[in-house]
């Protein structure tokens, strides 16, 4: 790429063809091209978040507890929903493109003939972003795994794994145990490593062990209560009750809560927070598309369910929220995730299917997906997201409640059918 006045979206398209894969677990490029911008070792302090599901709202209380607590900080995510500048925030506010055109024009100077993966621009991007803009505390979501992912080649901190489940099975392999193993790769002797589910699968804390973290683990080394209507949060030498249920829905969203409160007050120094603060940021934050509720007399749900532990949850939530009438449930899932597991988990908690294409590499049309699993033998297709939610829509009535979820590629268009983005 060789002109400095592309538009972002020239930007982007190009870096779709500068490496021969769209995902290489290989750290070696991406770090020598950090090296030459000197972005190691990071000029702020770190937390890095993984985990099979529940990274984006750990992310969302992070960023919302430090604004809260006073400081300045910047956070990198993926994929986006409908801008591409949602991967890179500075203070919950989107990177602008001239920032992001800059960044790029600098990674470019800096790589000179080595090949980098359109992630592994952004998150260079967003390292760039951070220095040029100061902050104190950069928040990185890892894209896939852990210890191969180009967010690695940064010492976290501390670092945060929030889930293991069966997902990218070609990449991380068809374990619980290997899947953890990639993830906890995150960790750095003498950091932290909050574990975030109490029933994380053992090998996670072993390898923490064996790297030399300080292992915080949920409800051993801090613990979440339910009380009433809210929680309390404890550990050592911090108490923080009452606290209000946080703003995103789920029962999950307590754990995910907890884990950013106790990376952030075991750091050192630890970041102040008080009830207030806590309760504040918690009850502010919102990420679109995680069981984002929009009320009326047909309620709608979006969620990014795309695998077969995040389905679970989806449907541990619904059938938590019960409704007087029927959920019809709009699903586009592409084809490489369990796509029978994630039906056979959803099926107790939907009346009728909805079967989308997605226009995509590894989407299916309608009727491909239909075959993939004996609960979608009486479902309705429709052939992309809007025709979808277009057919829901003819069909809901009041006291119906429309569910649409299997992928950020599902929830996006979406929410821009529904006038929401």
């Amino acid at each position: 790429m060789d002109s400095p006045t592309r538009s972002l979206a020239d930007w982007l398209a190009a870096q779709q063809t500068v490496h021969s894969s769209g995902i290489d677990l290989t750290l070696e490029r991406v770090r020598e091209v950090a090296q030459r911008l000197a972005l190691l070792p990071a000029s702020c302090r770190v937390i890095t978040v993984a985990g099979t599901n529940g990274k984006g709202s750990t992310v969302a209380y992070l960023v919302a507890l430090l604004r809260e607590a006073g400081h300045t900080v910047g956070a990198f995510t993926s994929p986006h929903l409908v801008h591409y500048n949602e991967r890179i925030q500075v203070d919950g506010a989107l990177a602008s493109d001239a920032e992001l055109v800059s960044a790029f024009e600098q990674v470019e100077a800096a790589r000179a003939d080595i090949t980098l993966t359109f992630f592994e621009y952004n998150l260079l991007a967003a390292l760039v972003v951070f220095r040029t803009r100061q902050v104190e505390f950069a928040i990185l979501e890892v894209g896939l795994g852990g210890r191969l992912d180009a967010v690695n080649i940064v010492d976290a901190d501390a670092a945060i794994v929030c889930s293991i489940g069966i997902d990218h099975r070609d990449w991380l392999g068809d374990t619980l145990e290997a899947i953890g193993r990639e993830k906890a790769g995150v960790f750095r002797k003498d950091r932290i490593a909050v574990i975030a589910d109490p029933a994380m699968v053992a090998v996670v804390e072993d390898e923490a062990q064996r790297l030399g973290a300080r292992v915080l683990r949920a409800q051993r080394d801090y613990a979440f209560t339910r009380q009433d209507e809210g929680w309390r949060f404890a550990t050592a030498g911090v108490d923080l009750a009452p606290l209000p249920a946080p703003s995103l829905q789920g029962d999950v969203q307590f754990a995910n809560a907890a884990a950013a409160i106790a990376a952030l007050t075991a750091l050192q120094p630890p970041v102040v927070l008080d009830a207030t603060k806590v309760a504040a940021a918690i009850t502010g934050v919102q990420v679109p598309g995680r069981f984002q509720v929009i009320p009326g007399p047909v309620e709608w749900i979006l969620d990014v369910a795309h695998n077969e532990p995040a389905a679970q949850v989806l449907a541990h939530n619904l059938a938590a929220r019960p409704v007087t009438g029927r959920t019809f449930l709009v699903a586009g899932i592409l084809g490489d995730k369990d796509i029978d597991a994630i039906a056979s988990t959803l099926a107790p908690v939907t009346s009728e299917w909805i079967l989308c294409g997605i226009d995509e590499p590894r989407g299916l049309p309608p009727h491909d997906l239909a075959r993939r699993s004996r609960h979608f033998a009486a479902a309705r297709l429709a052939d992309d997201i809007p025709a979808g939610i277009r057919m829901a829509q003819s069909l809901a009535r009041p006291g119906d409640r429309v569910v649409v979820c299997g992928s950020f590629l599902a929830v996006a268009p979406a929410l821009k059918a529904l006038g929401l983005y």
